[in-house]
């Protein structure tokens, strides 16, 4: 038998019928670029050597690799489940904080 517990609050989800499943992924949008004159004038073989010299010489640093897609995948009980459909970017709970003055 499989073993299910809620990612949220860590209810055991395994003898239970509601366990939802939320699916998430993220990755950069494009936007389609127009191109003008001076996009067609640049070499822009030179300039990638040029860029990699830099970065080989260690006047530029590289540029940081950012993973292009992100899946994650997590089991909810109805509760957590109900919260989350809510405000599933948890907007509302990060503005609740009342601190106090001292």
């Amino acid at each position: 038998m499989m073993h299910f517990s809620c990612d949220l609050c860590g209810k055991d989800l395994s003898d239970q019928a509601a366990r939802y499943v939320v699916k998430m992924e993220a990755f950069a949008a494009t936007n389609p670029a127009e191109l003008t004159d001076d996009d067609l004038d640049t070499d822009h073989v030179e300039e990638m050597a040029q860029l990699l010299s830099e970065i080989e010489d260690g006047e530029r640093s590289a540029p940081e690799e950012l993973p292009v897609c992100c899946k994650k995948r997590f089991d909810l009980c109805l509760g957590c489940y109900r919260k989350f459909v809510k405000d599933p970017l948890g907007r509302d709970t990060a503005t609740r904080f009342d601190f106090s003055e001292n």
